[in-house]
């Protein structure tokens, strides 16, 4: 049991340290930006978005970088989306609406889409969004900038995360803890190792030639976590990426509450473990129930460090990824219970092959 106590309490270091990690080499987007103007293809796929597809496209429309075509994918919507769009498109003629003839057999929606958008882009760099992404003035300029100075093929962004309900607050915030205290995102540039990687949908911006080369998208044409498969991909490729975090000008409501939540990110937490449930299992019970086994083994004093520790990683983490630290900290229980769920739903979707995303079955 000693020995047991003495892991967890190293791994709550480890989590410490690649926080700090992540806190003191944060990357800066301050390169050089106003020498760029090549054309931009924002490229959006849309199933279902009527809550959310004008807001972005009104960001886009309005945004201080101007040489840009915005193409939306609409993948079979039977709500407003059409009609949202369509409207935009009139006043702005950047604004395409590309529509679906259907699903192919083998594919996933929302690659099938992505990779048809591919097809028609013109641009110099190709910017996928998801439809509940918000975008502030500067942004695209600035990471098309800085793939520039560094040659990227890919920069993906996980965006500020904005939490309205309770729910929320106890299930979003999740993603940053899992991914800032496992992967300095320093090394996603700096490294070639596959395992050192990491991208988010809901921002991914490619430079057009080697993405032409390369067609990501249909390479993972069946796969539900294509933004990681993706990133390890170019890696194996040798094709440099790179992950960043905690951007103001890049905002996203994800999930309206607490069932959704659970729903969507179980599709994809296993995956932050290398796919491995076991890993994602030992994660959970170490950092939700850890402090126990320490608590009854070890000194006193050695508790009080972990649990310091403990507290100061949650902290830092907020702050990297632009959340409220003590809002963090009052959700923290809720939080961890939310964590074991997400794994528990995860396996039962596998073990049925039932998981549902916007009416189709992806498993």
């Amino acid at each position: 049991m000693t020995t047991l106590a003495w892991f967890i309490f190293a791994f709550s270091l480890m989590q410490f340290a690649v926080a700090l990690v992540n806190l003191i080499f944060s990357q800066k987007l301050t390169v050089s930006d106003t020498g760029f103007n090549n054309l931009v293809s924002i490229l959006i796929p849309a199933r279902n978005e009527e809550k959310n597809i004008g807001q972005l496209l009104t960001d886009l429309v309005e945004n201080d970088f101007q040489n840009t075509e915005i193409l939306v994918f609409n993948d079979q919507s039977t709500d407003k989306t059409v009609e949202i769009v369509s409207r935009i498109s009139q006043k702005d003629k950047r604004v395409k609406l590309i529509h679906s003839e259907g699903l192919p057999k083998g594919w996933l929606g929302k690659n099938h889409a992505c990779h048809s958008l591919s097809k028609l882009a013109k641009g110099n760099y190709l910017l996928f969004l998801d439809s509940d992404v918000r975008i502030g003035n500067g942004i695209i300029r600035q990471t098309c900038a800085f793939s520039d100075k560094h040659k990227l093929g890919l920069l993906s962004i996980f965006p500020r995360q904005i939490m309205v309900s309770a729910g929320e607050k106890a299930t979003v915030p999740l993603m940053h803890y899992i991914l800032l205290t496992l992967l300095p995102l320093i090394f996603v540039r700096k490294t070639w190792f596959s395992s050192l990687a990491a991208a988010n949908g809901q921002f991914m911006l490619f430079n057009a030639e080697t993405y032409q080369k390369t067609l990501p998208h249909e390479k993972m044409k069946n796969d539900k976590v294509e933004d990681i498969k993706i990133a390890r991909y170019y890696k194996n490729e040798r094709i440099k990426i790179a992950c960043i975090t905690g951007k103001k000008s890049v905002s996203c409501r994800m999930y309206s509450g607490f069932s959704e939540a659970i729903h969507g990110f179980s599709k994809n937490v296993t995956q932050f473990f290398g796919n491995s449930f076991s890993l994602a299992i030992l994660f959970w019970l170490v950092t939700t129930f850890g402090f126990i086994i320490v608590l009854l083994t070890l000194p006193k004093t050695i508790f009080i460090s972990y649990l310091s520790i403990f507290i100061l990683t949650r902290i830092i983490v907020s702050i990297v990824a632009k959340q409220n630290g003590l809002m963090n900290l009052i959700f923290l229980v809720p939080q961890q219970l939310a964590l074991g769920l997400f794994v528990l739903k995860a396996a039962v979707n596998r073990y049925k092959k039932q998981y549902e995303w916007k009416g189709r079955n992806i498993s």
